[in-house]
């Protein structure tokens, strides 16, 4: 007697997913029945995505025309208007004036051809595409209808016929157990018959299917020519209306164009000089100078400069010795005033440095060096951070330093050596500086008095004065008399700043 077949090891006939195979084949295959009609159902669904973006773009473009128009309505208005100060245009033809016409024909023309490009493609473009849209519904409903609906039939025969193969094997199971005792139901050759019966009805649904897939499919390929055929039908009009608007457009502004370019480029100069030669400028004025300029108080007095010239000065950096040259100035209101150079129309002349005399200290001059000590006033930053500072002067020549200094000299509130003069062996520790003070009080008055009767000689002989005929101190407005300064064998040296005593050199 054969032994009994397990039912792993039965060969059932079995289907591709295409037709039916010679082969040996299970009894249900592992493709999903829903691939092929899923598939063609998805297809379905992309193409009436794609008619959708169609016809969405169809709508903006449509609904884009609509605001073109509005858009070039406020075009108009921005012309609508006369132009203003329009009497200096030539109205007749030919002109800017008649320029700006054709722009608003133009203008309105714009506005007509995008109103009824948007209105054809709402009435002509955008049904055709609806009606593809309501096809390609229709297609999906069939194919849901159809080879859907059978392949739901097909699996729900498969899971049948899969459960009696599980129960066969269940039923084999126990005769072997049993030794072949069972109850008449559960006798595996009636399961055995009971498989083949819904294998049978499986088989059947299955080929039906198949040959509904083979029809589906081969109508797909016939009805997908006919969404290519309406998609061009679509487009073709789209680009007709669409286009046709553009070379509206093209030629509404070649016509600006065209009409600008026919303005004479003397046109309107010619005319207008002809109109207003009475008012226009005459090419044969002479070109205006600031020095032929008059303005009132220009000749004051306090305007012009007492001295004024380019001087060398030392740099207040104790790090560096050299020399910078300025333009200084010293003004009738006893200002003294250090500008860049002497250009008036380049920049604004503001001076760098600014001191007020009168409360300054100026040193007897050493061939052309000159020293002037007091307080930066001038209203920069690092005015505002020093004290009064010692400035030391070079000028061109000796006879330029002596010169600055009995300018400078005469409105100074004292005169004499800028520094301490360095004592000599024969003199006391105790020398005290130079007798320098402001013009307050009545004794520093005084002694402006007597520096001014007996001014300082020129040469450097000159350099040292006795005691004896010029004191060499001033009394402060307290009334504190203040030492003698740099005295040696009964003499008062004055002597600039930085020059050093022959006595300790």
């Amino acid at each position: 007697m054969a032994s009994p077949i397990s039912p792993t090891s039965t060969s059932m006939p079995s289907r591709s997913a295409t037709g039916i195979s010679s082969q040996a084949e299970e009894a249900v295959p592992d493709f999903d029945p829903n691939t092929t009609a899923g598939l063609l159902a998805e297809r379905l669904q992309a193409w009436k995505h794609a008619c959708g973006y169609l016809e969405d773009y169809m709508t903006a473009v449509e609904k884009i025309h609509g605001r073109q128009a509005k858009e070039y309505e406020k075009a108009l208005k921005t012309i609508s208007n006369p132009l203003r100060e329009g009497h200096h245009f030539d109205q007749s033809l030919g002109g800017i004036a008649g320029f700006f016409e054709n722009m608003r024909a133009n203008t309105q023309a714009q506005i007509n051809t995008n109103i009824e490009t948007e209105k054809s493609l709402k009435g002509s473009v955008l049904p055709i595409l609806e009606r593809l849209h309501k096809e390609i519904k229709h297609k999906a409903k069939e194919l849901q209808s159809g080879a859907q609906s059978s392949a739901k039939e097909v699996e729900k025969l498969r899971n049948t016929t899969q459960k009696h193969i599980e129960l066969l094997g269940q039923q084999t199971a126990s005769y072997d157990s049993a030794g072949g005792k069972l109850h008449a139901g559960d006798d595996p050759y009636v399961v055995h018959r009971g498989v083949l019966h819904r294998l049978s009805n499986q088989v059947l649904a299955e080929n039906n299917h198949h040959n509904d897939l083979i029809a589906v499919q081969n109508n797909f390929q016939t009805f997908e020519a006919h969404v290519v055929e309406v998609f061009q039908q679509a487009i073709e009009a789209f680009v007709q209306l669409v286009g046709g608007q553009g070379e509206k457009t093209q030629a509404l502004y070649h016509d600006m164009l065209g009409t600008i370019q026919c303005v004479p480029m003397n046109f309107e100069w010619q005319n207008f000089t002809q109109r207003s030669a009475d008012r226009l400028a005459n090419p044969g004025d002479p070109p205006r100078a600031v020095h032929a300029i008059q303005f009132p108080n220009m000749e004051h007095a306090s305007t012009r400069p007492l001295i004024e010239g380019s001087l060398e000065r030392k740099s207040r950096n104790k790090l560096s010795w050299g020399y910078s040259t300025g333009y200084y100035v010293v003004t009738p209101s006893k200002w003294l005033h250090e500008f860049k150079d002497s250009d008036d129309s380049r920049v604004e002349p503001k001076p760098e440095l600014s001191i007020f005399l009168p409360d300054a200290v100026i040193g007897t001059p050493s061939g052309d060096k000159f020293n002037v000590k007091g307080k930066d006033r001038s209203g920069t930053m690092s005015s505002k951070l020093t004290g009064s500072t010692e400035l030391a002067f070079k000028a061109h020549s000796s006879s330029d330093a002596q010169k600055w200094f009995q300018v400078v000299y005469k409105l100074c509130g004292a005169t004499g050596p800028a520094e301490p003069i360095s004592p000599t062996p024969s003199s006391p520790a105790t020398t005290s500086p130079a007798t320098m003070t402001s013009a307050a009080g009545v004794g520093a008055e005084k002694a402006n008095d007597k520096l001014e009767m007996n001014p300082p000689s020129p040469s450097p002989n000159a350099a040292t004065t006795a005691t004896a005929t010029a004191p060499a101190t001033t009394t402060a407005a307290g009334g504190h008399k203040a030492q003698e300064a740099g005295v040696t064998g009964g003499e008062a040296v004055s002597r600039p700043l930085g020059e050093k005593n022959p006595a300790t050199a």
